[in-house]
């Protein structure tokens, strides 16, 4: 990977601007290159930053209909359930864009956290086998164009945490966790070696809550100590933050 790029921005409207832009630009290339343009969410305040790309010119002017969805982590709840980030991301973005349903993969319902983590995976692999999704020549895992990302406080990505060991994970390419310090505790996540095999990554992290997390992940003294679970943050392609100056306010 090469050097992060890092966007210090004013305020989370200004996040929300640079966002929307930089999606714009990169759903033009990768459907322009491979016809399609492979997407993965998270949730949090995500969804709402996205909100730039419902307004002029993107609205209009990106091609939705060549969008693939899919979701960096998910609680295991029913689709309609408060605590679903696929609910989050239908109510405040999906349902406001043409992208077909079916090119939307939300997880599976009715199942444990294992089976939903299992199940999901296959059909990623599926989505390779068909050619639907590309496959990374360095690890053989599925190759997202663009995942979206967010850091939690304590630096979790996705539901990967601190002082679990499904950070750690190495052959799956999705895994499940049923004591989750954030309520809901079972969830389903996408793993390190997938989420690296990605083209680009953009980390999307703003307000003052996430500024020490900020600080350690970025600042001069970044290789101390144990590292957070987004220092393991390294894909293939491009890693892009964009950044508040809340929670930039502890860097130097």
């Amino acid at each position: 990977m090469s050097q992060p790029i890092i966007h210090k921005l004013e305020a989370e409207s200004h996040v929300a601007d640079a966002l929307a832009k930089y999606i714009s630009d990169l759903s033009s290339k990768f459907i322009a290159a491979n016809g399609s343009f492979s997407v993965v969410l998270s949730g949090g305040s995500l969804i709402d930053t996205l909100r730039k790309l419902l307004e002029a010119p993107y609205v209009s002017s990106i091609d939705w209909a060549k969008w693939l969805i899919f979701f960096l982590d998910e609680r295991v709840v029913p689709l309609d359930h408060p605590d679903s980030n696929y609910k989050l991301a239908y109510d405040g973005f999906l349902s406001k864009v043409p992208i077909p349903k079916s090119n939307v993969y939300p997880i599976k319902e009715k199942l444990s956290p294992e089976e939903a983590a299992d199940e999901y995976e296959q059909r990623l692999k599926q989505l390779v086998a068909n050619k639907t999704l590309r496959a990374s020549p360095t690890t053989g895992f599925a190759k997202f164009d663009l995942i979206l990302g967010g850091m939690g406080p304590d630096g979790h990505v996705a539901s990967l945490f601190c002082w679990h060991f499904q950070r750690f994970e190495k052959t799956k390419w999705v895994t499940f966790i049923t004591d989750s310090p954030k309520p809901p505790p079972p969830r389903i996540t996408f793993t390190f070696p997938l989420i690296n095999s990605a083209d680009e990554i953009a980390m999307v992290v703003t307000g003052e809550d996430a500024a020490d997390a900020v600080k350690v992940a970025l600042g001069k003294h970044a290789s101390y100590g144990y590292p957070l679970p987004v220092q393991k943050v390294s894909p293939e392609g491009k890693l892009t933050w964009f950044l508040d100056s809340e929670a930039t306010s502890e860097l130097k």
